[in-house]
């Protein structure tokens, strides 16, 4: 036996539900000989009679309500598969792999991801919490999508970067030390210090910061989770610096009680890029994730 024509099906569904073959091919948009041989096709491929006609109309036979009853999820089932292709081939859809640091996730992402969700629930995204240096790596050889990174890249590159967000450098101390309100590498060189790891862009940044001035100090501690470096702040093991990651005040950040804030003298900014290959590299789904990311751009 041939397979069913969903055309076919979807005629006989509107007949049922119209009641007339001239209901059916005015709601299908069809000629009213298309609307008959399409029943007839279809009674001929079943080898079963599935309506009769008469003066009032057309009824179903038993054979006729269960391709009915039957057609209706068919139909539904490939309508919804017609749908989901589409939304892939238009970008609404898809998984899109994306890498960035624990800070960028815990404070930043999650208002990217709500607005994603909102705008488009069918697209998936995977979030890794990655180095800047590791997005790179994983990005070019095709492991993630798009990433958010800190400047300066290392090197030439063949991905390409947008300016996303320019967010101050903090230093942050110890409740119980008397600090001065701005706070300079040569105040701070020679405390007890949290580092980010010394692989890190962060580090990096943070040492520019110590050598323009003329010093070089070494950490206490290295580690690359924003939170933890701020517990440690928190028991008094040293002072972190740390960028601010919200436009909200000290409590909102989660900055506990027994820790201070201080602006840096110079002032430093860390420089997040959005990067990703060309477009016509990505898969689909991510070229909204870019566009929502972009609506959170800040300089």
């Amino acid at each position: 036996m041939r397979a069913l024509n969903l055309d076919q099906l979807r005629t006989l569904v509107a007949i049922a539900d119209l009641g007339t073959f001239a209901a059916a091919a005015q709601a299908l948009h069809l000629a009213a000989p298309t609307v008959s041989l399409h029943i007839s096709e279809l009674e001929s491929r079943l080898d079963a009679a599935l309506l009769l006609r008469g003066k009032r109309g057309a009824q179903l036979t038993s054979a006729g309500q269960v391709l009915v009853q039957r057609g209706r999820v068919l139909l539904r089932d490939a309508d919804e598969a017609i749908e989901q292709v589409r939304r892939h081939a238009q970008g609404r859809a898809g998984k899109v792999r994306l890498g960035s640091s624990t800070g960028v996730v815990v404070y930043l992402l999650p208002q990217v991801l709500a607005m994603l969700a909102q705008q488009y629930p069918d697209i998936d995204v995977e979030v890794s919490v990655l180095g800047s240096k590791e997005t790179l790596a994983r990005l070019e050889a095709g492991s993630l999508d798009l990433g958010v990174v800190t400047l300066p890249l290392p090197g030439a590159s063949p991905l390409q970067c947008t300016p996303w967000r320019s967010d101050p450098m903090m230093a942050y101390l110890p409740a119980d030390w008397v600090v001065p309100d701005a706070i300079t590498p040569a105040w701070l060189a020679d405390k007890p210090l949290i580092f980010n790891d010394s692989s890190t862009q962060m580090y990096r940044h943070t040492m520019s910061w110590f050598g323009q001035a003329g010093f070089s100090p070494t950490a206490r501690i290295e580690l690359n989770f924003t939170e933890a470096m701020k517990s440690l702040v928190v028991a008094g093991y040293g002072a972190a610096i740390l960028p601010l990651e919200q436009e909200q005040a000290p409590h909102a950040l989660g900055v506990h009680e027994a820790m201070q804030m201080r602006p840096l003298r110079p002032a430093m900014r860390r420089e997040l890029v959005l990067v990703h290959p060309a477009h016509e590299l990505l898969p689909a789904g991510a070229l909204p994730v870019l566009e929502v990311l972009r609506e959170f751009a800040q300089a």
